[in-house]
């Protein structure tokens, strides 16, 4: 990544993942935050010496703000990033960027007509072991790719089919929409765009309008396949992620904090074949991978560069997640 300059950075959507883009700014200045509880927003604020405002559109309308984040609720990610860019600022907005494919191609074309850049918070593609995997695939050293296979969940907490992610209207779907989208995209990262979509989206044990697993199974023109499943009752904080090539695998376990300590092995086959020479490396020292995405971003705009994970990549993952749907509910 080449120094791109500092940014003036606006945050609507001040909670959890606001406070931590916050955090990830680097040399960029927090001028302006925005949420609809304004205790957020004041501390927030405090925090970073930045003024508070309870109306997001005040916000996108100032002239010293450059970047807009959008960390808000999934009902609000479109209509908010669609007022910013169609303002002139560059934006980050949350995954999945939209509730739908049809929120989302809107953001597209006006993308396109005011020439800014728009990333979508695919941060998962930032973590170190992601990241060392990539550069492992891209040297060849698992030869010709086959197929990924993917688990990611979560556990819940009492009360959490009264949360928002439990209301479709705000949510626009449930864990294959929230946590889904991430395995997905990670996917097509790797594999490419699929052309085939099957699978099913459930309720099993929580008792709300929206799923609580989804099972995947998407291939790409040349077959190949990923098998992917995502849940709100893994009960046990999970995430495993799988890539086989034809000559090696590479395992990404944990992404750290109750995840577990991220990890990343390779398994090299021998020309005997047998059991894999094999290569681990650790990532104790904690999620750098919020500023390690806003930093490729700043060298998004600096070079009028397209984002690797930007609209077209949360299209996809939405077309995917529509597919299932539709599927489910037959």
């Amino acid at each position: 990544m080449t120094g791109s300059r500092a940014r003036r950075v606006a945050i609507i959507g001040c909670g959890l993942i606001g406070a931590k883009r916050a955090k990830a700014l680097g040399d960029s200045t927090l001028v302006a935050c925005c949420d609809a509880r304004s205790d957020r927003t004041e501390a927030l604020a405090r925090a970073y010496g930045a003024t508070s405002d309870s109306d997001w559109r005040n916000v996108i309308g100032r002239e010293d703000v450059d970047i807009v984040i959008v960390a808000t609720t999934n009902e609000s990610l479109a209509p908010i990033a669609l007022a910013a860019i169609e303002g002139g600022k560059h934006v980050l907005v949350e995954k999945p960027g939209a509730r739908s494919v049809g929120e989302i191609e809107p953001l597209i074309a006006a993308a396109k007509v005011r020439d800014v850049r728009v990333r979508v918070g695919f941060n998962h593609r930032y973590h170190p072991a992601l990241q060392k995997a990539r550069e492992l695939i891209d040297d060849g050293s698992c030869g010709e790719l086959m197929f990924v296979r993917g688990r990611y969940g979560h556990g819940g907490r009492i009360g959490y089919d009264k949360e928002w992610r439990a209301d479709p209207v705000l949510a626009g779907g449930g864990e294959l929409i929230d946590q889904g989208v991430h395995v997905i995209d990670l996917a097509r990262w790797f594999l490419g765009d699929f052309t085939r979509v099957e699978g099913y989206a459930g309720t099993y044990f929580w008792q709300m309008p929206v799923d609580d697993n989804a099972f995947l199974l998407l291939r790409t023109e040349k077959n190949l396949a990923a098998f992917l499943h995502v849940s709100c009752t893994e009960w046990k904080n999970l995430f495993s992620f799988e890539i086989y090539g034809r000559t090696g695998k590479l395992a990404i376990d944990g992404l750290g904090g109750s995840y577990g300590v991220e990890r990343l092995t390779y398994y090299r086959m021998l020309p005997e074949m047998g059991p894999p020479e094999t290569t681990s490396w650790e990532y104790p020292r904690g999620d750098d991978s919020w500023g390690l995405e806003f930093r490729e971003f700043l060298d998004d705009i600096e070079r009028k560069r397209t984002p690797s994970a930007g609209l077209a990549e949360a299209r996809a993952a939405l077309d995917v997640v529509r597919k299932i749907y539709e599927a489910s509910a037959k």
